[in-house]
């Protein structure tokens, strides 16, 4: 890149000036010299000065009057990154010198084979100026492998050092050695970071080494003829749970429509690709291909099919009302479908209250002042939120739904997409589908569109009338098959989710107005018992918004 060749010059010096302070370093640790400590304590000013120099050229380029293209943005950013970690090495490397200075002998950490964590960091060192200037991703793999090696050298040294600890007869010898492999280890990590940086440069987005290679599975056991270099990686999401989405493209080639990348934590994408599985048996055009899985001993990642259209919170906020009413018919037709085909007669039991209960430290930790303890007025009592949850739980144990259909499970409203030009439904983000109560759906979808932040007031006339008009189809469902509890589940789903929905928001009023509407359901549910659930009534209005 000719354009940033002043970066690239500061940049090569940078590299050159950490790679002297890892061979002075190594040196002194093989024969101490007080003139070469000098001289890497005073390398250390220089290449600070380095660093805020590059990191003034990378800001000044960025907020400068020139058109930058993304690309060169994303390589401006990588660049600052790369400086960043390079000076960290250097400070990592005057640290390990003046750890020498416990040491009763220098020769005591020639005990420990630490040659090799030299060795492979100055190596990789090598390689950070061509990777980055010539976007070369066998150069940024081989520097993130790098800190893997680094760990397992460490693991080594580290399993010596605990072997010895209990007879060694100087022990501050043996920890000041601990000390200093630790910081030769947080230099591979430093290096990942550098790695990792020329992946980004070359993709614009930010991957994990083991993203990144799980994408490449993924695209070569698909038998893809894409080189890796010619895809683009454009993030949609990451999600609350830790899943890293995103769209593949083949940017060599114009109007290709691309792919889905999911990566993850084993456990929820093993999961969501046997309900994917499970969704194609019962209704196939509902969810999206498989194109391909991998699963490593931690995490795993899919290629998925990319589902034309927009989620309905974006038909929402679109204020189309003949197209909102549109993607509620669709949506309103296959619920009929799915929920008629794959209705058991097995009770079940909807499990609200375990899941607020799983929640309540994440909502109290945002919101301490939800917590309240038992308060007394003369005889009258009221019970502590510990108390209520307690309660309303053993009401539930009263509330099983009188059979159970295959459900999304996390029916947010940003989870159903809308393709307006093929008339179609289609379900994302399947990890929680199961056999349940359809209620949970249900409650969900209502509180997903009550907690969206926006307060304008065409737009929420929108969103309330979308509710009423599902929770009326909902009512119906219930009716025509003779469940009886409907009323009272949902206002326990939506107890459940009013509450747990306060962790995601930080707008006191509104936090707090989902929060009251939890606790005014949780009375009327407490206040109702000893009655027949058949004959409880959920308030009107309750999943609405009014304050406009």
């Amino acid at each position: 890149m000719p354009y940033f060749s002043d970066l690239e010059e500061k940049i090569h010096f940078m590299v050159l000036e950490v790679n002297r302070q890892l061979d002075d370093t190594l040196k002194i640790i093989q024969d101490p010299d007080p003139r070469l400590v000098d001289k890497v304590k005073s390398r250390d000013d220089r290449i600070d000065n380095y660093k805020v120099i590059i990191e003034n050229l990378c800001f000044s380029r960025i907020h400068g009057e020139e058109n930058l293209s993304k690309k060169q943005v994303d390589f401006i950013r990588a660049t600052n990154i790369i400086s960043n970690n390079l000076e960290k090495i250097s400070d990592f490397s005057v640290y390990i010198v003046d750890q020498l200075n416990y040491l009763s002998s220098v020769e005591y950490l020639h005990n420990y084979n630490y040659q090799p964590f030299f060795q492979h960091l100055s190596s990789s060192l090598d390689m950070v100026v061509q990777g980055l200037f010539t976007r070369d991703l066998n150069h940024a793999l081989n520097i993130c492998r790098t800190e893997f090696v680094i760990d397992k050298l460490f693991k080594r040294v580290f399993d010596q050092i605990i072997e010895e600890l209990d007879t060694a007869p100087n022990k501050q010898n043996i920890i000041t050695c601990l000390f200093i492999f630790r910081y030769l280890e947080r230099m591979g990590d430093a290096l990942l970071n550098i790695g990792e940086a020329i992946i980004f440069s070359v993709f614009g987005e930010k991957l994990k080494i083991h993203q990144y290679q799980a994408l490449v599975e993924n695209l070569d056991s698909i038998n893809n003829d894409i080189s890796i270099q010619d895809v683009g990686f454009e993030s949609i999401w990451e999600s609350r749970s830790g899943c890293r989405i995103g769209k593949i493209m083949d940017s060599s080639r114009s109007g290709s429509q691309g792919v889905l990348f999911k990566e993850g934590k084993a456990e929820k994408i093993s999961r969501e690709k046997e309900n994917i599985e499970s969704w194609k048996k019962i209704f196939p055009s509902l969810v999206p291909k498989i194109f391909s899985y991998t699963q490593s001993r931690k995490n795993a990642s899919m290629l998925l099919e990319f589902l034309p259209g927009c989620s309905l919170q974006e038909t929402v906020l679109t204020q189309d009302r003949d197209t909102l009413e549109n993607a509620l018919f669709i949506l309103k037709e296959t619920l009929s479908i799915t929920w008629k085909d794959t209705l058991k007669n097995k009770q079940v039991s909807s499990g609200f209250m375990k899941q607020l209960a799983q929640r309540i430290d994440d909502v109290l930790m945002i919101h301490p002042e939800f917590n309240f303890s038992e308060a007394s007025i003369g005889s009258l009592t009221t019970p502590s939120l510990e108390d209520v949850i307690r309660i309303l739980s053993e009401v539930e144990a009263e509330l099983n739904a009188p059979f159970c259909i295959f459900i999304h499970g996390d029916f947010n409203t940003n989870n159903i997409i809308y393709n307006q030009k093929e008339q179609q439904i289609y379900f994302i983000d399947l990890h929680r589908s199961c056999y349940g109560d359809y209620v949970q759906d249900v409650s969900v979808f209502l509180v997903s569109n009550y907690r969206k932040p926006v307060f304008d007031a065409g737009i929420r006339r929108l969103i309330n009338r979308l509710n009423q008009d599902f929770f009326n189809f909902s009512r119906r469902f219930a009716a025509e098959n003779a469940d009886e509890t409907f009323d009272a589940r949902l206002a326990m789903g939506l107890i459940r989710s009013f509450f747990t929905s306060t962790r995601f928001e930080l707008n006191q009023e509104f936090a707090l107005g989902m929060y009251q509407r939890a606790l005014y359901l949780a009375e009327k549910i407490i206040a109702h018992r000893g009655r027949p659930w058949r004959e409880f009534s959920l308030p009107p209005d309750v999943f609405k918004y009014a304050s406009f």
